[in-house]
């Protein structure tokens, strides 16, 4: 077995992996690989032919392909090196990777590795969706794919199941097509996407959103002929008598995303629950020195600008990394979800720096307090006009505020 030593290895060819290799390239590391399984680079964005990409990055609105280009080209400038359909099979606490490609089954032993997979669809299989199994059901981002990359055509008669921003965006995409979409139904009392999308894909194409109502069971033998939808209580249980049928040939299921974390989980790099993804310091360094996590397969993002900035500092911290220029602590901050947060990312601090803490929200709210707290002393205070799950929230953190800090609480007021 052919075995190679590198500096850097970021696996994942997308808007986070070649974010991160090229700030570790600007930040002087000369040998920096990306590994991409697929044929191109780019990632997801190739097949997100819609604008909207690029206004806090670029400030501009751009298409998936748009602003991937924009990366590549870097990449391309910088000499930064690429292999492409090359898969990761294994990954082991010390940085070793055994590799497979065209060329053939080899090892590297990186001196720092940056995680930069992405997420998956969460499927059919993964919320036990009762009834048959018919084809035309899918997930919202294979229908995408076959759409705009494939040139075929999923269905005439639509329903949506699920107001993730993947969900609406293929809804406008099928009326675009000249299908018809009958509806989008979520089963949580508030969507669960960006309100620009509820208001471009939904409300200018009047394509009606029933929120509280899932799919209770799936109709069909060799194609889907319908689905019986029914409001949901508090418990998200089905009330008795709200039950209908709705007719369609096609059912897109836009019902959450799942990081890709398999190798993160073999090499035994500490995971967060609350995420799915590793847990990061400031650095977004993992458990295991020396390898750090970025991007979707971190923590879902709402907006790829955030992915690149988020990945940014991951591949300027790689750098440093490798430099022996990486400041710590003995004890460092621990970061913790209060009152009316979902997560906050990172949950470790060394508080010899300033940072920014990412956080979601568990429900909706209007004119509250983002507030940060160490054992009730405040730290940050901030007023937010409008919280919402989709949306994430960024709380910059100054150094000098965090002297005798030992656990950071973040909660809503």
């Amino acid at each position: 077995m052919h075995k190679m030593k590198r500096d850097l290895v970021i696996i994942g060819g997308g808007p986070a992996g070649m974010a991160a290799g090229i700030a570790a390239k600007k930040n002087g590391c000369r040998d920096v690989v990306v590994i991409e399984r697929d044929k191109r680079l780019g990632g997801i964005l190739n097949q997100c032919i819609h604008d909207g990409f690029g206004l806090h990055r670029f400030g501009e609105a751009l298409t998936g392909p748009e602003y991937a280009q924009r990366y590549m080209d870097e990449c391309n400038d910088l000499g930064i090196e690429v292999m492409l359909g090359t898969i990761v099979l294994s990954m082991d606490k010390n940085r070793g990777l055994q590799v497979s490609s065209r060329k053939g089954f080899f090892q590297i032993d990186a001196g720092a590795i940056v995680l930069a997979m992405g997420c998956r669809e969460r499927t059919a299989g993964a919320i036990s969706l009762p009834g048959t199994r018919p084809a035309g059901i899918y997930t919202a981002g294979a229908a995408q794919n076959m759409i705009n990359l494939r040139n075929i055509m999923v269905g005439k008669r639509a329903v949506i199941l699920g107001s993730g921003d993947i969900g609406m965006i293929m809804a406008r995409r099928m009326i675009l097509e000249g299908a018809a979409v009958e509806a989008v139904f979520e089963i949580l009392p508030y969507p669960s996407g960006l309100q620009r999308n509820i208001q471009q894909c939904l409300n200018d194409y009047g394509i009606p959103l029933f929120l509280s109502t899932t799919v209770t069971e799936v109709h069909g033998t060799d194609r889907l002929s319908g689905v019986t939808v029914a409001q949901v209580d508090e418990r998200r249980q089905p009330i008795a008598g709200t039950s209908r049928f709705v007719p369609c040939d096609t059912l897109l299921l836009s019902i959450g995303l799942i990081p890709e974390n398999e190798l993160t989980r073999q090499a035994s790099i500490a995971i967060a629950p609350r995420t799915s993804g590793a847990l990061v310091n400031d650095a977004l360094m993992t458990s295991i020195p020396g390898i750090f996590s970025c991007g979707n397969v971190l923590h879902v993002h709402d907006l790829v600008d955030w992915v690149s900035e988020e990945a940014s500092r991951a591949g300027t911290f790689a750098a440093a990394y490798l430099d022996g220029d990486m400041p710590s602590r003995k004890t460092p901050i621990k970061i913790e979800a209060g009152r009316g947060v979902g997560y906050v990312m990172p949950q470790e601090a060394s508080g010899l720096k300033d940072f920014t803490i990412s956080l979601r929200v568990s429900e909706p709210g209007r004119d509250q307090y983002v507030a940060i707290r160490d054992h009730g002393r405040k730290i940050v205070r901030k007023k937010k006009v409008c919280l919402h799950p989709a949306e994430m929230v960024h709380i910059e953190v100054k150094a000098d505020k965090l002297d005798s800090a030992e656990v950071l609480e973040v909660g809503i007021e």
